[in-house]
């Protein structure tokens, strides 16, 4: 639903509702801004990628500490995200490289020659 008609000319603003599948009763609401030639479903692709965002940021604050900083300067607060968000990333990369390298079959101590 389109929900500015006076706006700057090329751009729009929309209501996005988007119903949950498992509770019909739950609906969630997006504001959103963008070119005014922008189709519906990347609107809607759009608001599903918040979920993996949302998941990132709390793995982050879970594995790495992101949300343990008292911010009281920009500087070093803009440090600890960084360095937060680089561990972050290390970890996952490692999980995954860990994996990949993984043998097909696990050996148990008594199947040593």
């Amino acid at each position: 639903m389109d929900i500015r008609p006076w706006r700057q000319p090329g751009r729009g603003h929309w209501l996005l509702a988007r119903r949950s599948i498992t509770d019909p009763d739950e609906i969630a609401y997006y504001i959103c801004y963008g070119p005014a030639d922008t189709e519906l479903s990347e609107l809607v692709g759009v608001a599903g990628a918040r979920w993996a965002i949302e998941e990132c940021f709390q793995t982050a604050k879970n594995e790495t500490g992101l949300d343990h900083y008292q911010v009281r300067r920009y500087h070093a607060w803009y440090r600890h995200i960084t360095l937060s968000m680089a561990a972050t990333a290390f970890l996952i990369i490692t999980r995954d490289t860990t994996k990949k390298r993984a043998p097909a079959t696990t050996r148990t101590p008594n199947s040593y020659p």
